[in-house]
């Protein structure tokens, strides 16, 4: 069995957003060429996803809204939003990301690898059932959670997201939904609006969702207690059969988008974490997925940091010191209301 493995295509460079666009294809190469040089190259197995079938985005997505990135996308590209802009290739790439997630959940629960890492894009986290929004075009992290539960049968899928925007659209999907948890550590406010401490899901689905919208300039030693007092015991307690990460590293102290104050061992560190749960719930079942991240550098570097706690390789490197967090009463108050809304 392969400890890691980091799915890849070139297909996901061929969808162009145009220039100037922060999620741009460059952001892909520019993280291939950080693990080239790492070294993790060695120590995991790059693999190139099937598709997704229509069918599996079916799970998550409207038939109208898949026809219409198909149409707009093989009509030579257009925009799906003011922010999401589709290419030739964008179906393709779209159809194959999501199809990442799809073959890492075959992968881990055949015992074929325990971890993996999908190098996507488009990403995903913003998009919801009937239209896409954010950069995001077709949920992936979301198809994954809903074929890991419809198709394979397990019955509980944790979503830890670190992306620095709220991920409204997976939110969405699961909120009514007890079979999946779904955790979100975000700055707020900010893009997309949603993700207020006290959104912690409806119906059945209440007390699945847990989100901690911190302010601006919060950094690792609030994440790393958040994770400590809130997500991990809310993931024992919950015991999930798998758990999946919406890795987005605009919460990165260089990215351009964002205001929080990781950097890149904070990644590892959070990554870590979730090894070390994955290991206690599910026999090391991890699955983590490319949001956003727009400092090219930064953020290769932290897939590498991501990537070599997967594979449980260190590895060294340039990075920024850590930076305390700006306003860090209210951090705590954050993290407080968290647990209690939690129950841990």
């Amino acid at each position: 069995m392969s400890g890691a493995v980091v799915f890849f295509d070139p297909v996901f460079e061929e969808h162009k957003t145009g220039y100037g666009h922060p999620e741009r294809p460059e952001r892909l190469r520019a993280s291939l060429g950080a693990l080239e040089e790492s070294g993790l190259l060695d120590a995991v197995d790059i693999r190139p996803p099937a598709d997704a079938t229509l069918r599996d985005i079916g799970l998550i997505h409207s038939q109208k809204y898949i026809e219409q990135v198909q149409r707009v996308s093989e009509g030579g590209g257009g925009q799906l939003d003011m922010d999401t802009t589709l290419s030739e290739a964008s179906y393709r790439a779209a159809l194959r990301a999501a199809g990442a997630l799809v073959n890492s959940v075959d992968g881990c629960l055949s015992g074929e690898f325990s971890r993996s890492f999908c190098l996507v894009r488009p990403p995903g986290h913003h998009a919801l059932p009937n239209r896409g929004m954010g950069f995001c075009v077709f949920n992936n992290v979301a198809v994954g959670a809903r074929y890991a539960t419809s198709r394979k049968g397990l019955d509980r899928i944790m979503i830890v997201d670190w992306d620095a925007h709220h991920g409204n659209g997976t939110q969405d999907v699961f909120y009514k939904d007890p079979s999946v948890m779904y955790v979100s550590l975000h700055q707020y406010p900010h893009y997309p609006g949603t993700g207020e401490v006290d959104e912690t899901g409806q119906g059945n689905g209440k007390g699945y969702t847990i989100n901690l919208p911190f302010p601006a300039g919060t950094g690792e030693e609030h994440y790393l207690e958040a994770f400590e007092r809130v997500i991990i015991p809310a993931g024992r307690r919950f015991a999930p059969d798998l758990v999946m990460v919406s890795a987005g590293y605009d919460s990165h102290v260089g990215d351009l988008l964002c205001s929080m104050r990781l950097n890149d061992l904070s990644y590892r560190k959070m990554t870590g974490l979730l090894v070390g749960l994955a290991k206690e719930c599910c026999n090391g079942r991890l699955i983590v997925t490319l949001e956003g991240g727009y400092n090219l550098e930064a953020m290769a570097r932290s897939v590498v940091q991501t990537t070599g706690a997967l594979a449980g390789v260190e590895v060294s490197g340039k990075d920024e010191a850590a930076e305390a967090t700006a306003s860090a009463g209210k951090a705590k108050e954050i993290i407080s209301r968290a647990a209690s809304l939690a129950g841990v």
